[in-house]
């Protein structure tokens, strides 16, 4: 047997006990955030927001018309989804009005029924609807870690869309001293892009209902005035929203499970148990080597070796196929010998089993030996046939397999 077999054989037997007392230990199953978290199936996360605010212009030239009247009312609607504890979009539809100021007495979206800013700018109004996108990213999450029921979120967002800009433009008529009237006036509609960012502030009331407020920038095309110069450039606006956001099951994001396995009470007895084994392996090492190093003893055979000795394992008595060549063999040295008689004996080791179970085994080999030489043409006459209750040798317990045999000797 290899040394490291040995080594390992001795561990289980010292310490085995203690380790199948502590698989017996409950285990506890948490989920562990440092883990990551999964992905929820595709119809969790679902929300729904609907906001009303208002906006702020800061279109080119602008800054002469008064500051409070170019605030204006301003409404959005989303259906959304959170693919991951930072991650989300959504799709919605969003409208404000946007005021400012015209140089152009025909421009689109002149209030006529306004007076002149400074003797020469006409106000212009404005209605943009239209859909929007934005992918969204909650900070909170993503600097302290993903928290259910956490009150506060912080979520930066960013995407683009297309506006309907609407507005009233005025129609020529030919009648009119001014060559312009208020029953001129007809519907006018452009198609704007916009592009937009911000920050929502979501305070959650409830597990399913938040309410939220959200601050936006967004960039949208201008309008082209239709007399002088005119010019045509990207306007600014402002935005403030306050939201309500209902969210639909399932809402929460779940981490890993792994298993957690209890500290022993006291670990200090199984260290000492453990000093206590690692002290017997080191001995029984010392032993193994000294055993490995003696010399191995001579032994002088006083008595002629016999013609065959059979090998069984423990509690086997049928012969196997190289068995049954070494009875061959004896059975030609039998036959060529025919003026010599011969004694076939049946043996098995004292150290295990009992004497019936042993005597059944010793009958059973030699008889199976026995009628292998009558099949191979030995006659009955030329071979006694007999059991034997010692052990075929004398070497203590540590041999005792090779007293499992059947042994055939020249008779004297």
């Amino acid at each position: 047997m290899k040394k490291s077999a040995i080594l390992a054989l001795l561990c289980v037997l010292f310490i085995g006990q203690d380790a199948f007392a502590q698989d017996n230990q409950e285990i506890t199953y948490v989920e562990d955030p440092s883990q990551g978290y999964l992905f929820n199936r595709m119809k969790d996360n679902w929300f729904i927001t609907g906001e009303g605010g208002v906006g702020f212009y800061l279109s080119p030239g602008d800054s002469e018309r008064k500051w409070s009247d170019r605030m204006s009312p301003a409404a959005s609607i989303y259906v959304g989804k959170w693919f991951s504890p930072l991650i989300g979009v959504r799709l919605g539809v969003n409208w404000l009005q946007t005021k400012g100021l015209s140089d152009a007495p025909s421009g689109a979206g002149i209030e006529w029924d306004q007076p002149l800013v400074d003797g020469k700018y006409y106000k212009q109004k404005f209605s943009e609807i239209g859909p929007v996108f934005d992918v969204m990213f909650n900070l909170t999450n993503w600097v302290c870690g993903y928290k259910p029921g956490r009150w506060y979120n912080l979520t930066a967002y960013a995407g683009a869309g297309g506006y309907w800009s609407m507005s009233k433009a005025y129609v020529e008529d030919d009648n009119s001293m001014y060559g312009f009237d208020k029953d001129g006036w007809e519907l006018n509609d452009d198609r704007v892009i916009t592009f937009r960012a911000g920050i929502i502030n979501s305070f959650n009331i409830s597990k399913q209902v938040q309410l939220s407020l959200d601050i936006r920038y967004s960039g949208i095309d201008n309008h082209k005035d239709e007399a002088g110069e005119g010019w045509n450039k990207t306007s600014h606006d402002i935005q403030a929203y306050l939201g309500v956001t209902y969210l639909f099951k399932k809402r929460e994001w779940n981490a890993p499970i792994v298993p957690v396995c209890p500290e022993p009470e006291d670990c200090e007895p199984l260290r000492a148990r453990l000093q206590v084994a690692d002290a017997r392996i080191a001995d029984l090492e010392q032993q193994l080597n000294d055993c490995l190093n003696r010399p191995a003893e001579v032994v002088v055979e006083e008595e002629p070796a016999p013609l065959a000795t059979i090998y069984y394992p423990i509690n086997v008595f049928k012969l196997t196929r190289k068995d049954i060549d070494i009875v061959k063999a004896c059975a030609q040295v039998m036959l060529d010998n025919p003026d010599k008689r011969y004694v076939i004996t049946g043996w098995a080791d004292n150290y295990t089993g009992n004497d019936k179970i042993n005597t059944r085994l010793r009958q059973n080999r030699v008889a199976g030996v026995e009628k292998q030489l009558l099949k191979l043409g030995v006659p009955a006459e030329q071979f006694d046939v007999e059991i034997n209750h010692n052990n075929l040798v004398d070497l203590g317990e540590k041999y005792q397999a090779l007293g499992r045999a059947v042994t055939i000797e020249e008779a004297e």
